[in-house]
């Protein structure tokens, strides 16, 4: 459960996903499928198998009461693992003895993370997809309009406002490849058994394996991943790159929407923005929960690359530290991209003022800086840099890697 300082900056959407509940049903669709898989190549009897599936429905089980003895276990399928034989036994015991076997705890807890992880990616994406329309539409529109670049935080020289934004969408395009290529990577099925040999499974257990990826929707990985953790935490390092480009487009809006600057402002709408004590404020919140998210995720990525010295075949404490810095950064970057999302998509621009502002600065500079720096040709010359960019990207965008979680 986040904390409402936590929440509020993140979405509904992505919050449910990683809840409590949801995560013990994907953990249920683990074991379910496990036995299935089992039954199907005869390691398990099908009554006993049909038993255990028919058992694996997240309404039979007290979620709140398996994620508060998870503490004492210290993980939480044990407590899961307890209560699904519990239920098991009262309609057929001799199932008993066949549930969660030749498993081990971080093989429910690794594959379930990456079923709801998939769930939040997906959130993500379509956001990100948004994003880059609004801001390919307003570099569009914009690719001749002059604005006053800005370097080392000081007046340049004359740029465009559709150059800016095509500068903008890039790194989002770049992350959305980047990451559909480290989904594709990350999220698979673990199954290793004790140590990662599947030995209870005998010569069977590539096959249970294959069987279970196949229907839980994730890639079957080439070996055991309980702790060789580089493709899981090069996915974190694509998801922290991601809200950091967020974070740069939102400083530059914020910047931008500045009553002295006033270029550019988030759409307005009742309640958004308002200040409890000056009645003529807008605030930029969209951009405040873009640069909070990136004020955060790089302690995030950080805890995730700390956490990859993990000990022999199962971490004590690198592993668990992993496990706890994973749902904030996902959180983070929903609520940071469905944030700019909404905001770009109704982005208010005001070219007067831009051009005002270019005027203003002209007016001070000597004849000949001013002709040099500030000649009509340079807007020109960036439109065509504009419409350049934007065909490059709508290309790369239209054209982005699916994600492939099929059986390798």
């Amino acid at each position: 459960m986040s904390s409402i300082f936590e929440g509020f900056l993140s979405t509904a959407e992505v919050q449910e996903a990683l809840s409590q509940r949801n995560f013990v049903a994907a953990m249920l669709r683990f074991e379910a499928a496990l036995a299935r898989a089992q039954a199907h190549v005869g390691l398990v009897p099908e009554t006993a198998a049909q038993a255990i599936i028919a058992t694996c429905q997240v309404e039979r089980f007290d979620v709140d009461g398996i994620a508060r003895d998870s503490g004492r276990a210290g993980s939480m399928a044990i407590p899961l693992v307890k209560c699904l034989k519990e239920a098991v036994g009262l309609s057929h015991p001799e199932a008993v003895k066949y549930v969660h076997f030749g498993s081990t705890s971080q093989d429910v807890i690794d594959t379930a993370l990456a079923l709801v992880t998939r769930v939040a990616l997906d959130l993500i994406e379509a956001d990100v997809q948004q994003a880059i329309d609004a801001l390919l539409q307003l570099a569009r529109r914009h690719a001749a309009d002059p604005i006053l670049a800005r370097t080392l935080m000081q007046p340049a020289s004359v740029t465009s406002f559709g150059l800016k934004c095509a500068g903008w969408a890039a790194p989002l395009v770049r992350s959305q490849q980047r990451m559909a290529q480290a989904a594709s990577n990350a999220l698979c099925l673990q199954l290793g058994g004790a140590v990662g040999t599947l030995a209870q499974m005998k010569t069977q257990g590539p096959e249970v394996l294959a069987l279970m990826a196949a229907e839980l929707g994730l890639k079957a990985p080439a070996s055991t991943w309980h702790t060789q953790r580089d493709e899981w935490v090069a996915l974190g390092c694509e998801l922290g790159l991601l809200v950091g480009s967020l974070g740069k487009i939102a400083r530059d809006i914020a910047l931008m929407g500045q009553f002295e600057v006033n270029e550019v402002a988030e759409p307005s709408e009742a309640g958004r923005g308002g200040s409890s004590a000056m009645p003529h404020k807008r605030n930029p919140v969209a951009c405040m929960v873009a640069l909070a998210a990136a004020q955060r995720a790089p302690q995030r990525v950080a805890a995730l690359l700390a956490a990859m010295g993990q000990e022999h075949e199962r971490a004590l404490g690198p592993w668990q530290a992993e496990l706890a810095e994973w749902p904030g950064l996902l959180m983070s970057a929903h609520g940071s991209v469905r944030a700019m999302a909404q905001a770009l998509g109704g982005l208010q621009v005001d070219t007067a003022r831009m051009r005002a502002n270019l005027d203003a600065l002209r007016a001070v500079l000597p004849p000949e800086a001013a002709d040099e720096w500030f000649n009509p040709a340079l807007a020109e010359h960036a439109a065509r840099l504009t419409a350049a960019q934007v065909r490059l990207l709508t290309d790369a965008a239209f054209h982005q890697p699916t994600l492939d979680t099929s059986s390798s």
